[in-house]
């Protein structure tokens, strides 16, 4: 075809299903974004570009195609960076686009208008890749590269960086035909080598992260071949935060996501046969930095660089994980004779999760009786959801649980439940964050306003940041720097168009949020952090 750079570039986004994009308008991009309004491409604009970031990354998650955020230059693409890095820490489908000094530029320091001195270096040091084209013939190459490697492999965030003058210039360029490959197959030796340690364990375990999850698969198929292998051979099955709600947490096998737990991380290590799907089990999911497995490990992954990590695998299966489950359950037969576990663990995580999450069980019981089965609950890496929600409120398929893990960032779950409502609206969302949280987004708040979105906000109000506050205090400092003043948020709520209400009992919470799934607006309901 023979167009502008914008045009090509859009037509490239059409060519692979791109429907809708998560961004700013800015002085580079206009000629982005005119196309992308003749393309009929939906733009959602944030308030900020990391809300844009997480917002992508939030549609991903949901809808199992990637996510796209557009950016102008300097200034407006390193503000997506914080969402980049989170999205490289879990593994979700991000694409940046982003203008770039012009290729003509004569040299750096001039003072061109938001002139970074290495834009494309910079994001590059934080996703799987960075890259600048050099001409427009280039620039379906260079989608395509990003389309292919969010499908095949572990996929991750990428950017693509168009300098400014080619959007305006025109030149030709051929639109490649989208790639799909198949899913990587697990070689048929290492499935015998897996299904012959799992038909011989007297205590195994599987471990699912969230390699596990199959993005916009409802059905979850993959972790129902998991459960099926764990009825097999009599397997508890413990999740990831981002394995969260591949399974079902009320089976009698299922101990949920509760691998912070220590009574859990003792039995683990005990096991003597370990299947670990689609997670790092890293010091992140684990809570704890010298983690030691004393069993067999059968690793499956599709990053080989998984099978030599922190735990070596002693039978890697490098393939996909839907398929690599459904070759060990064809290679694991039924029968009426499978161990049962005799319930100790059960009843000493029960014992612990009592203690860890008693503070917070009222408000989850009346949270979780409020909302349907098919909720996507979108949480903020506050302590309503690490301390409460991740272990104590259970999240059955298809059900989802959207968590910043790893990277841990703060202000993900605003922008990230407005990119999944997006992306699937025909789904409730709902958003769990603190006070301390929601400041760091709480803008987002007129994006959902604009959008009308059905969307309730449960805010806990403990008046600053309260995690740092208790660390705080445990090693003797006097609490500094985390003490904030608290706005009053039925008003901040009505002064960006959204509704508001305050919950100061747990039914309360639950009705709050009963109603606000059917507010065509985004509602905050606040309620004081219980002590």
């Amino acid at each position: 075809m023979e167009a502008t750079g914008a045009e090509v570039l859009v037509a490239a986004l059409r060519t692979h299903g791109v429907d809708t994009v998560f961004g700013i308008p800015g002085t580079h991009n206009l000629a982005v974004y005119e196309e992308l309004a003749r393309g009929g491409v939906s733009c959602v604009t944030p308030r900020h570009e990391q809300g844009a970031g997480y917002a992508a990354d939030g549609y991903a998650r949901v809808t199992g195609r990637p996510g796209v955020a557009l950016t102008t230059t300097g200034p407006g693409a390193v503000n997506a960076a914080t969402a980049l890095a989170q999205a490289y820490s879990d593994s979700s489908p991000v694409l940046l686009l982003s203008p770039g000094v012009p290729s003509d530029h004569p040299h750096l320091g001039r003072g061109y208008l938001h002139e970074s001195k290495d834009q494309s270096g910079a994001l590059g040091a934080l996703c799987a890749w960075s890259h600048r084209v050099t001409s427009i013939r280039e620039i379906p190459a260079a989608v395509g590269r990003a389309f292919t490697s969010f499908a095949e492999g572990r996929p991750r965030p990428v950017h693509v960086e168009v300098p400014a003058d080619l959007l305006e210039r025109r030149g030709s360029a051929d639109l490649a035909v989208p790639y799909r490959p198949m899913p990587r197959v697990p070689d048929p030796a290492a499935l015998d080598r897996a299904a012959g340690l799992l038909r011989g364990a007297r205590r195994p375990a599987i471990v699912l992260g969230g390699g596990a999850q199959r993005p916009g698969d409802d059905e979850q198929v993959t972790g129902r071949l998991a459960m099926l292998l764990a009825e097999r051979i009599g397997a508890r099955v413990v999740t990831t935060v981002n394995g969260k709600g591949s399974v079902p947490e009320s089976h009698h096998l299922c101990l949920g996501a509760t691998l912070r737990l220590p009574v859990v991380r003792r039995w683990l290590a005990s096991c003597d046969v370990v299947l670990a799907v689609g997670t790092e089990l890293a010091p992140a999911d684990l809570w704890e930095d010298r983690f030691v497995l004393t069993g067999r490990l059968i690793r499956v992954d599709v990053d080989p660089a998984q099978m030599y990590g922190d735990h070596v695998a002693d039978v890697p299966v490098l393939a996909d994980a839907c398929l690599a489950l459904e070759g060990l359950a064809a290679r694991v037969p039924e029968t009426k004779d499978a161990p049962m576990p005799d319930g100790r663990v059960e009843r000493e995580r029960d014992a612990e999760l009592r203690e860890v999450a008693r503070r917070w069980a009222p408000q989850l019981a009346a949270l979780r009786e409020a909302m349907p089965a098919d909720t996507v609950v979108v949480g903020d890496n506050s302590m309503m959801s690490y301390h409460g929600a991740i272990v104590g409120m259970p999240v059955e398929p298809p059900g989802r649980f959207l968590f910043p893990a790893g990277y841990g960032t703060l202000g993900f779950a605003l922008p990230a439940a407005i990119g999944a409502k997006v992306g699937r609206p025909d789904r409730p969302v709902v958003v769990l964050a603190g006070d301390g949280a929601l400041q760091f987004s709480v803008q987002e708040l007129a994006t959902a306003v604009e959008l009308r979105l059905s969307l309730p906000i449960v805010v806990a109000v403990n008046g600053g940041f309260g995690q740092i506050r208790d660390e705080m205090r445990r090693r003797g400092i006097p609490p500094v720097g985390v003490d904030l003043h608290a706005p009053d948020l039925m008003t901040l709520a009505a002064a960006y168009g959204a509704c508001g209400r305050v919950a100061d009992r747990p039914e309360e919470l639950g009705d709050a949020v009963a109603e606000a799934l059917k507010t065509p607006l985004p509602t905050v309901i606040s309620f004081r952090e219980p002590g």
